[in-house]
């Protein structure tokens, strides 16, 4: 068995600090940035692409320099992730 399937989830997400990260949230919108820390409430992420449900436009995207996001609202965490096309 490899020693990364080992890892509790905050061991992978501590594992995670300074890397690219893919966030898919409960209302389905998705964000895709650096990870610069967390705790149990909220994570840092800096250059920050936000990526809101689909309009008839097409998909809007906002650039952000860095979040605050609540834990509590995320549905998936993918590392490494690059996300929707932006």
């Amino acid at each position: 068995m490899a020693a990364d399937s080992q890892l509790l989830p905050l061991e992978l997400v501590d594992k995670c600090i300074g890397s690219r990260i893919h966030i898919v949230m409960k209302s389905d919108k998705e964000i895709v940035g650096t990870l610069l820390g967390f705790d149990d409430f909220v994570s840092i992420l800096k250059n920050v692409f936000f990526c809101s449900e689909n309009t008839p436009e097409g998909r809007r995207i906002t650039k952000l320099d860095q979040i605050l996001l609540n834990g509590n609202n995320i549905t998936m965490l993918i590392p490494g992730g690059e996300g929707p096309e932006i």
